[in-house]
């Protein structure tokens, strides 16, 4: 179901977040993350006007995963910022994530090693959306793995309870996962 018609508006900024896997010929995956702001007219900034159409923020992400989830390599690009010189220099700071887990409290992990000074709030932000874009990449790609959509293992899916659809009483797991159905509880 679509959104409901807006009222009159204009539009005014653009956020745009792309996530795109590459599995390597060494047997890793990249996820290759960016986050772009683009003003639709001219803006002052402190460190000076950027005109209308050019990005406020173009930072990019790469992480580099094995096939269990876990970053063996990152690191990060700032090709537009608002103050040139220094959101520009935290780039290293983004290594922190090498040995942390995308399933394993990554969100959790990554507040402790890069949020507030320690690290940018674009690129952390960015960072978050990285699990779920794992997961999307292995999903068709896994099928046979432990857990995977593929039923020839005796490993529970990973993706189930993991969101409203896919709950362990709910219509959608009876119907495409019966194994691990289980009947709600009534009380």
């Amino acid at each position: 179901m679509p959104l409901s018609p807006p009222v009159s508006r204009s539009l005014r900024h653009t956020r745009a977040i792309t996530v795109e896997a590459f599995a390597r010929d060494d047997g890793l995956w990249d996820l290759d993350a960016s986050i772009r702001d683009v003003k639709t007219r001219t803006v002052a900034l402190a460190s000076g006007e950027r005109p209308g159409g050019t990005p406020v923020h173009d930072l990019k992400l790469r992480v580099t995963i094995d096939r269990e989830l876990n970053i063996v390599d990152a690191e990060a690009a700032s090709d537009a910022v608002p103050y040139p010189g220094y959101c520009d220099t935290i780039g290293p700071a983004y290594k922190k994530l090498i040995g942390l887990s995308l399933v394993n409290h990554f969100r959790l992990h990554l507040k402790d090693r890069l949020s507030g000074v320690l690290g940018c709030t674009h690129l952390t932000e960015l960072a978050q959306v990285l699990p779920t874009a794992a997961l999307q990449a292995f999903a068709d790609d896994n099928v046979d793995a432990p857990g995977g959509l593929g039923g020839s293992s005796t490993d529970r899916p990973f993706e189930l309870d993991r969101c409203h659809a896919l709950r362990s009483d709910g219509p959608a797991v009876a119907k495409y996962y019966p194994r691990w159905s289980i009947k709600a509880v009534s009380g």
